[in-house]
């Protein structure tokens, strides 16, 4: 089976609803973003469940009949949490760097939350509600690993001040 359908060939797209709409839909670009995050954290590795939930993210955004637990934001604020008491207190905004994979994990985190500006560009209401919960929580959770795997590797922040 060929990977071109020649559908979108004149700027439509399918949702899984049947539905065909405009590329340049408000919806397509935060599925975009949401795609944007998830083919990043493939890069860094190792993240697959999230990316597994981006796409049944997407899934839903594009009428599928599917539902997003509300555990999946508990697991990643645990996490969060676990990680906060062992590193040191923030005070002050940091500068973005460190290991090479806390740096790619600080740009997945202002690609989530592009995809989370997109999200709340959508005002689909509940749907979309639970599922920006989650990319909120994402971006802390990116946030904060990156951070913990910089403390873990001995590189020290470096906080901005003016």
């Amino acid at each position: 089976m060929a990977v071109y359908t020649k559908t979108g060939d004149k700027g439509k797209t399918s949702t899984f609803s049947g539905k065909r709409i405009s590329k340049s839909s408000k919806l397509i670009n935060a599925i975009g973003a949401i795609d944007e995050l998830n083919s990043f954290l493939g890069m860094i590795g190792g993240l697959t469940k999230i990316q597994g939930n981006l796409f049944t993210i997407n899934a839903i955004l594009t009428g599928a009949k599917l539902k997003f637990s509300k555990d999946e934001v508990k697991k990643l604020e645990r996490e969060i949490d676990k990680w906060e008491g062992t590193l040191p207190v923030q005070k002050n905004f940091i500068y973005y760097g460190g290991s090479n994979k806390s740096s790619l994990l600080f740009y997945a985190r202002a690609l989530c939350r592009h995809a989370e500006r997109s999200l709340v560009e959508l005002r689909m209401g509940k749907r979309v509600s639970e599922i920006l919960v989650y990319i909120n929580r994402l971006s802390d959770y990116l946030f904060m690993l990156a951070r913990r795997l910089n403390f873990k590797a001995g590189k020290k922040e470096k906080f901005w001040k003016r």
